[in-house]
């Protein structure tokens, strides 16, 4: 099984700049362990069920409102049972796809 979680955490409150902020996000789910990338918009992490996942997600929230007077957070989830290393097979799909022209 596998399930994907993209996700960004918004400190609130906190002006402009909140990169630092942020880091402490991300922070967590590179400590998890888990598959993760971390692009300008959103972290993915994948785990072997949703609980496993959402528990980072938690933690990486919980990690930002520790400095922010409120947050604010986006989800997408993938839920594939039978799916492994989906974080990597999809975009390899998608580049299979584009090398043969479709």
């Amino acid at each position: 099984m596998s399930v994907l979680v993209a996700f960004s955490v918004t400190p609130l409150g906190m002006g402009e700049h909140v990169g630092e902020v942020v880091a402490e996000a991300v922070r967590v789910v590179r400590e998890s362990g888990l598959p993760n990338h971390t692009d300008a918009m959103f972290t993915v992490v994948e785990g072997d069920d949703l609980t496993e996942a959402m528990a980072v997600v938690t933690l990486a929230v919980e990690a930002v409102a520790a400095r922010a007077p409120r947050v604010s957070t986006v989800i997408k989830l993938d839920y594939f049972p039978g799916r492994d290393n989906g974080i990597d097979s999809k975009p390899a799909a998608i580049d299979a796809y584009l090398a043969d022209g479709r």
